[in-house]
C-alpha cells in the first residue's frame, strides 16, 4: 500500500515571551508531517531540539530523505534505523502511530499497553526579571497544584522563595537548563530542599556533570539535556535519580516507550516533558504520561492559541485527546 507524504512548517506565536536560562522566544516554528494512505491521514508534529541546533529546514529535509521508503510501506521499527533521534524522526514516528490507529481502529494508548485516562500536568513559570515577578506569576496560577519553575544562576533561591511564599500549597519542581556550576549546586541545593522542592532538573550542563556520580544530593536530580535517547541511558543511571523523556529528543513515541521501560528497569524515576508546541505534539506525549511520575505537557498553554480540537486543560488535568486530533 503506497503512503504519500506532506510536510510543512507552521509558526505559532507565544502568549508572552518565554524565557529560560540563556534563551528567549517570541514564537515557535513547528514542523508538521502528514501521511496519507488510501484516504486515511496520520499526523505528527515536531519542534526539534534547539540546543542541538535543529532547524525546521533540517527537519523537513530529513523527513523528505525517506519519502521513497514511505511510499513502499515504511514502518516504525524500520524508521528507527533510517533516521537518528531528533525532531524529524519524532514527527514521522508520531504520524505513523496516528496512521496505524486510524487504519486498525485500535488507539495508540491501547497499542502502547496503557489506559487512556486524564493526567495532571505541571504549569511552567518562566524566568522573569525579578523574584517578585515570578512570585506574582505563581500567584496567578492558583488553580495549578504543580508548578515547574525555570531557574538560572541569578538569585535562584530568592526566586523559589518568592514562589513558595505566593504558593505555599503548591508542589514545586525546578529546571536549571544546565546553567549552574557544581559549586553552585552544592551551595544552593540544600536551601532549595528546605523550600520543599520535589526535584531539580538538569542543574549542570550536558557534558559537564561528571561530578554528580559521587555527589550525595539532598534532593532528587533529573537528567534532561544529559539523557536524550536510549543510548545515553547508562550515563543517566550513574549520575541521576530520574530522567525527563521528550519525544523530540528520543525521535518519537516508539523509542520514548523503549527508554521508559529500560529506565524503570534500572530504577530511575520518570518524567515526560515537552517543547513548547501545540496539542498535536502533546497527544503522543499523553500516551507516555500514563507511565510517568511527573508530567510536563503544558506547551499549548504557553502559546497565544492552540490547534483546533486540541487537548482540554481543566485546571491541571489534561483530558484524553479527541479522536480527530491524534491517536484515535
Amino acid at each position: 500500500m503506497s503512503t504519500s507524504l506532506r510536510v510543512h512548517t507552521e509558526y505559532w506565536k507565544a502568549k508572552a515571551p518565554f524565557r529560560i536560562s540563556g534563551h528567549s522566544w517570541e514564537g515557535f516554528d513547528l514542523v508538521v508531517c502528514e501521511l496519507r494512505e488510501n484516504g486515511v491521514v496520520g499526523r505528527g508534529e515536531a519542534a526539534g531540539v534547539f540546543y542541538l541546533d535543529e532547524t525546521p529546514e533540517q527537519i523537513e529535509g530529513q523527513i523528505g530523505s525517506v519519502a521513497r521508503e514511505l511510499e513502499h510501506g515504511l514502518n516504525r521499527d524500520a524508521l528507527l534505523e533510517l533516521l537518528p533521534p531528533g525532531g524529524a524522526r519524532n514527527a514521522l514516528d508520531c504520524a505513523l502511530w496516528d496512521l496505524e490507529a486510524r487504519k486498525t481502529g485500535r488507539s495508540a494508548w491501547t497499542r502502547a499497553g496503557v489506559a487512556p485516562k486524564p493526567v495532571t500536568t505541571v504549569y511552567t513559570i518562566g524566568l522573569e526579571d525579578t523574584p517578585e515577578a515570578m512570585g506574582a506569576k505563581a500567584a496567578e496560577a492558583r488553580d495549578r497544584p504543580l508548578l515547574k519553575v525555570k531557574l538560572a544562576a541569578d538569585r535562584p533561591v530568592e526566586r523559589l522563595r518568592a514562589i513558595r511564599a505566593a504558593r505555599p500549597d503548591a508542589r514545586l519542581i525546578a529546571d536549571c537548563n544546565g546553567s549552574w556550576s557544581f559549586e553552585q549546586l552544592r551551595e544552593w541545593a540544600p536551601q532549595l530542599r528546605a523550600l520543599d522542592l520535589a526535584l531539580l532538573e538538569q542543574p549542570l550542563a550536558r557534558g559537564a556533570d561528571a561530578a554528580l556520580a559521587h555527589y550525595d544530593a539532598p534532593l532528587p536530580l533529573f537528567a534532561d539535556e544529559s539523557c536524550l535517547h536510549l543510548a545515553e541511558l547508562p550515563h543517566a543511571v550513574d549520575h541521576y535519580d530520574g530522567i525527563v523523556i521528550k519525544l523530540d529528543k528520543t525521535g518519537g513515541l516508539t523509542e520514548a516507550l523503549m527508554l521508559a521501560n529500560a529506565a524503570q528497569r534500572a530504577g530511575l524515576r520518570l518524567m515526560v516533558g515537552c517543547m513548547v508546541a501545540t496539542s498535536l505534539s502533546m497527544a503522543p506525549a499523553h500516551v507516555l504520561a500514563q507511565r510517568c511520575e511527573f508530567v510536563d505537557i503544558d506547551g499549548p498553554l504557553l502559546l497565544e492559541q492552540d490547534r483546533g480540537n486540541g487537548l482540554r486543560y481543566e485546571g491541571a488535568a489534561v483530558t484524553v485527546p479527541k479522536e480527530i486530533l491524534w491517536g484515535m
